[in-house]
């Protein structure tokens, strides 16, 4: 079976993690970027790869890659690749997304038309027509050129991988499905340790956790794009990855994991999504304030997305809310605490409100164009036995 160079694209700063998934799945490592992880793999790593990893954002497959700086050596350089070999003549192709870091080629929509062009002069010298009605399956294509060195994917996910099917409801700023399991898969908690998100908003960390914990794949409830390219992975495949997929599933497992909220509505939230996600009973929701955190287990997690604020009128509100969360930290010593927040004041706030000082760790990462960092305040290691008391 042919094999591909596969890039997967991912939050920047959880590289590691996405890394050790791609691993564990049994695929090499071709080279390691920021923001992207590219593998080596065969058709079969293209439905594993969309299945199972957790925290990247969709597969491409790699179709060229070239250094160009004018756009006649683009087109040309396009125009080589033999893209028969992926797009059949009916095929829907295009430009989805381009972008330029550093390069002399810098305009995304003449990027977008040159490559188009470029494909367009192959494929009629292969197909023998003047025409194309693109009337089949799509091929959406992204392009990224940094440093004048141009790199080409199909998208052979279609809508993004943190689109996991389950998430219909949403409060305000939620965190994406793939960020939180990167965080999760970042630290230390398994899933025979109690786990809290006291600001669990439509329930995505929670949620994630009971699906890591339980092995539930990622893409089990979704369709991808390149389910429909038989000629590059047959459907044969396709059935084979869904059958791993449901064979995977810990249907026997027992979890504690716990959301809190302030907000009533939201929580009626984040029941219907973990419904949705299959793990409503393994959850358990509970309407209370930051200020009333308690938990009879001495030793556990929390991870969590509190808010924060950019405007200037929520500064002090935001202060007094981290100053809480560093008083709940110490009155809960043994446990520990992985924050990812954008609010700059966040670790001084959390030092005003206890003795935990500065985060044991943190962790630059831009969750879209946001930076923000996760803050790692590492409890006190539960002895040899587990310390479930």
């Amino acid at each position: 079976m042919e094999r591909y160079e596969l890039t997967a694209p991912c939050h920047f700063g959880m590289e590691a993690v996405l890394k050790r998934e791609i691993t564990d799945l049994g695929y090499e490592i071709v080279d390691v970027d920021n923001g992207r992880v590219t593998f080596a793999g065969d058709a079969a790593a293209v439905a594993r790869g969309n299945m199972f990893l957790r925290t990247t954002e969709r597969i491409l497959l790699k179709a060229a890659a070239f250094r160009a700086e004018t756009f006649d050596e683009l087109f040309e350089q396009v125009k080589a690749v033999p893209w028969e070999n992926y797009i059949p003549k009916d095929g829907k192709f295009w430009v989805a997304k381009a972008n330029s870091v550093s390069s002399k080629l810098f305009s995304p929509s003449d990027i977008q038309k040159i490559v188009k062009k470029a494909m367009v002069e192959r494929l009629k010298g292969i197909y023998h027509t003047d025409w194309f009605e693109e009337s089949g399956d799509p091929y959406p294509l992204r392009i990224s050129i940094i440093k004048d060195m141009v790199t080409i994917g199909i998208d052979t996910t279609g809508e993004s991988l943190h689109r996991r099917g389950y998430r219909r409801y949403t409060a305000p700023a939620p965190v994406t499905e793939t960020l939180a399991a990167a965080i999760l898969l970042l630290s230390p908690w398994r899933a025979d340790r109690v786990l809290v998100d006291p600001f669990c908003g439509s329930g995505t960390i929670p949620i994630e956790a009971a699906m890591i914990a339980l092995d539930i794949a990622p893409g089990l409830n979704r369709d991808f794009t390149a389910r429909r390219w038989p000629h590059l992975v047959p459907e044969k495949i396709w059935l084979e990855t869904v059958r791993e997929a449901r064979d995977r599933i810990r249907r026997d497992a027992v979890l504690n994991i716990q959301g809190y909220d302030i907000s009533h509505e939201v929580l009626k939230m984040a029941r219907s999504n973990a419904a949705l996600a299959g793990v409503a009973e393994h959850i358990h929701f509970q309407q209370r304030d930051i200020r009333d955190f308690s938990n009879p287990k001495k030793y556990g997690f929390v991870v969590t997305n509190p808010p924060y604020g950019e405007r200037l009128s929520a500064r002090e509100e935001m202060f007094q809310l981290y100053r809480t969360l560093g008083g709940v930290m110490d009155a809960n010593d043994t446990w520990s605490f992985f924050l990812l927040s954008g609010y700059e004041d966040a670790q001084k706030a959390v030092a005003a409100g206890g003795r935990r000082g500065k985060a044991t760790k943190n962790r630059k990462i831009y969750n879209g164009m946001m930076k923000t960092y996760l803050y790692q305040y590492m409890g006190t290691k539960p002895p040899k036995n587990g310390g479930r008391k």
